[in-house]
C-alpha cells in the first residue's frame, strides 16, 4: 500500500489524546461519579510497563480529584497479552498496557513496527511513533472496540541465551530461540536462521530454565525484571527491534465516561506512556552493568550491516504485507 498520509493535514494526526475523544453514536455518558478502572499488563510493577501503569493512575486520581483510580494486575495476572486484548475488547478489563508483538493479532498494519532493524535507535522510533504516521496506526483500533490512547514503550529488544556468544548472524543457526506471538518477527529470525517458536510470555521463564529454549529477546528492562539472568549466560546488544507499547482502553469504558473524564484519560495515559520510556531509557543506560555483575557475558557490539543482510530473504514478504512505501517512509523518516 502507498504511503497516504503526505496528502492528509498534519493536524489530523496530531493530537490522539483529542482524536480518541471522538466516538461513534449519540448514547450519553455517565455521571461524574467514583470509579476503578482495572488495568492489565505482563510484567512486574517494578518494570516500564509497571512505571507507566503507576504515572498514568496518580496522573488520572490527581485530574478528577480521586474519582477515577486505576488498579494495576501486573505480572499477567488478568492472562497473556493476546488475552488481555480481547478482554478489553469485551469489557471485561478497562485498560490494558500492551507490548508491541501482539498487536498484530488485532490490527495486522501494526505488525510494521515488528520488522527487524526497521528503526535506527529509539530516538528514530519516537519521532515515527510521535509524528503522523504513528499516530494515524493509533487510529486504526477503534474499529476493533479498543481506544488507543497513547504509544508508550516496552524497549530496544536484545537477544540472550544459554548457549554461546551471539555476535554475528551464523551465531544464530540452530539455536532455539522463544520469540513473542507476531508472524513478522518470527519471519524474520528464520531468516536470520534461528529455531524460532511463539510462547506466551508468562511462561517463558520456565520455559528457559528447563531447556525447552536455548535462548529469546527482550528489552534490557525486561530481562531484568523477569531475572532472565538466572537463566540465560549471554547478553547481545543487538537492539534488532524497537518494542513500543501502547495503553488501550475497552471502547466501552471509554464512552461510558464524561467528555471531560475522557480528556482526563488520555491525557493521564500519555504521562504514563513517557513515563514508561524514561524508565526502558534508564534500564538501558544502567541494566547492562548489572546483569554483567549477575554473571552475564556480554556481546556489546554487532555488524548491523551483516544482520541487515541476511534478514534480506524475509523484505519481500514485509514489502507484499505492508507496503515498499510504507516500510521507506518509517525508515526514512527524520
Amino acid at each position: 500500500m502507498g504511503w497516504f498520509i503526505d496528502q492528509l493535514p498534519v493536524r489530523a494526526f496530531a493530537t490522539t489524546a483529542l482524536a480518541v475523544t471522538a466516538f461513534a453514536g449519540g448514547m450519553p455518558a455517565q455521571a461524574e461519579t467514583g470509579r476503578t478502572l482495572r488495568m492489565g499488563y505482563i510484567l512486574a510493577t517494578d518494570s516500564q510497563l509497571g512505571a507507566g501503569a503507576a504515572a498514568m493512575g496518580d496522573e488520572l486520581a490527581k485530574r478528577t480529584g480521586g474519582r477515577l483510580t486505576i488498579e494495576q494486575f501486573p505480572n499477567s495476572a488478568l492472562g497473556g497479552e493476546v488475552e488481555m486484548l480481547k478482554g478489553v475488547q469485551l469489557g471485561t478489563i478497562d485498560l490494558a498496557f500492551i507490548t508491541g508483538a501482539p498487536l498484530p493479532n488485532i490490527v495486522p498494519d501494526v505488525g510494521v513496527f515488528n520488522i527487524p532493524f526497521l528503526f535506527r535507535n529509539a530516538a528514530h522510533a519516537h519521532a515515527v511513533l510521535d509524528g503522523p504516521i504513528g499516530q494515524s496506526y493509533l487510529q486504526k483500533f477503534r474499529a476493533k472496540d479498543l481506544v488507543a490512547l497513547a504509544w508508550g514503550e516496552n524497549g530496544v529488544r536484545h537477544i540472550t541465551n544459554a548457549k554461546h556468544a551471539v555476535a554475528a548472524p551464523d551465531d544464530l543457526k540452530g539455536l532455539r530461540l522463544r520469540l513473542p506471538q507476531s508472524e513478522v518477527m518470527l519471519a524474520g529470525f528464520k531468516a536470520l536462521g534461528a529455531d524460532v517458536s511463539p510462547l506466551p510470555f508468562p511462561q517463558l521463564y520456565d520455559a528457559l530454565k528447563t531447556g525447552q529454549f536455548d535462548g529469546q529477546e527482550n528489552p534490557i528492562a525486561t530481562i531484568l525484571a523477569s531475572k532472565f539472568a538466572q537463566v540465560q549466560k549471554y547478553l547481545t546488544l543487538s537492539g534488532h527491534v524497537y518494542d513500543p507499547a501502547i495503553i488501550v482502553m475497552s471502547a466501552d469504558s471509554f464512552d461510558d465516561l464524561t467528555e471531560g473524564d475522557r480528556q482526563a484519560v488520555a491525557a493521564a495515559a500519555k504521562i504514563g506512556a513517557e513515563a514508561s520510556r524514561n524508565y526502558a531509557a534508564e534500564a538501558e543506560r544502567k541494566g547492562v552493568v548489572v546483569l554483567t555483575e549477575a554473571g552475564m557475558q556480554v556481546t556489546s557490539q554487532i555488524d548491523r550491516g551483516k544482520f541487515v543482510t541476511a534478514l534480506s530473504p524475509a523484505v519481500p514478504d514485509f514489502e507484499k504485507r505492508f507496503g515498499a512505501d510504507t516500510i521507506a517512509a518509517m525508515r526514512n523518516f527524520e
